[in-house]
């Protein structure tokens, strides 16, 4: 990949409001999953936070499929974006004002343009070349390809303390009785999903709660969702943005609100009346 010529910066604090965020989020249309491509454009959406040091570990590893990267850094008071914009020629770095994962994680979701979007980190933990993975289980016929670290065939983490272990096992039971699932992991931010599922993944968090969010907006809007195994390492530079107790608890809260959400009734990619060849299943 060439280095881009000179760093750029788009979108520096632009409107974002969630009426304009809802405007852009769905610009993928009606589910159609007969139009989607065999070989897609894929889009990786990466929100940051003076991970400088980090972004070059998170990068190197890209497969060939990934044709935008999309940086969505939260006001860094180092040299992120410049670092970013100096590794791929297809890095575009939008500035997010609001504050949390979520929030940025909404903007890119609204910026991307490639007909897969894939979501992870950027503390150099996650192995970008197993988006390949995930883009072929879109491509056989998933919704959202969701990672696991609990899976056998590549996964597992040597980051994850026994306490958040055990912790993300309780969430994630509460979750699974909740949206009748069997989730394997749900604290995890390695996810990828085809442009066209926007209408029915709602982002509506800002915070490290987001992935459980997700993961139960997904579940009961009957997409399909599979499970990928994915291995997570340790944060190469710097201290994790997140804390157990205090997020831990924010999660809590979202399961109740969305478990609410679930018994009030929500819109079904199984129920929404559809076309040949552009609504509802294959």
């Amino acid at each position: 990949m060439a280095l881009a010529a000179e760093p750029m910066i788009v979108g520096e604090f632009e409107d974002t409001t969630s009426a304009s965020v809802t405007r852009l989020a769905r610009r993928g249309g009606p589910l159609c999953r007969t139009r989607r491509p065999s070989r897609p454009n894929v889009t990786a959406v990466v929100p940051t936070l003076n991970e400088a040091r980090n972004i070059p570990y998170t990068f190197w590893r890209l497969p060939e499929c990934v044709n935008e990267v999309i940086v969505v850094d939260g006001r860094s008071t180092d040299d992120t974006a410049e670092v970013a914009m100096s590794l791929r020629d297809d890095v575009r770095v939008v500035r997010e004002p609001e504050k949390g994962k979520g929030a940025a994680l909404r903007r890119g979701f609204a910026e991307a343009t490639g007909d897969i979007i894939v979501m992870f980190d950027a503390d150099g933990s996650a192995d970008g070349a197993e988006i390949q993975r995930f883009v072929d289980v879109l491509v056989a016929g998933a919704d959202f390809a969701k990672g696991s670290r609990f899976l056998p065939g590549g996964g597992g983490s040597v980051d994850l303390t026994m306490i958040r272990k055990l912790g993300n096992l309780a969430l994630c039971t509460m979750v699974n009785v909740a949206c009748q699932t069997r989730y394997t992991d749900l604290c995890y931010g390695y996810n990828a999903f085809w442009r066209d599922c926007l209408d029915y993944i709602e982002v509506d968090v800002t915070g490290f709660e987001v992935e459980t969010r997700l993961n139960m907006m997904v579940a009961r809007s009957g997409l399909n969702v599979v499970e990928v195994p994915s291995f997570e390492f340790s944060r190469v530079h710097g201290d994790s943005n997140l804390h157990a107790i205090r997020d831990g608890v924010r999660v809590m809260r979202t399961i109740i609100t969305s478990t609410i959400d679930i018994k009030q009734g929500r819109r079904s990619a199984r129920s929404t009346p559809y076309e040949t060849g552009s609504w509802g299943p294959a």
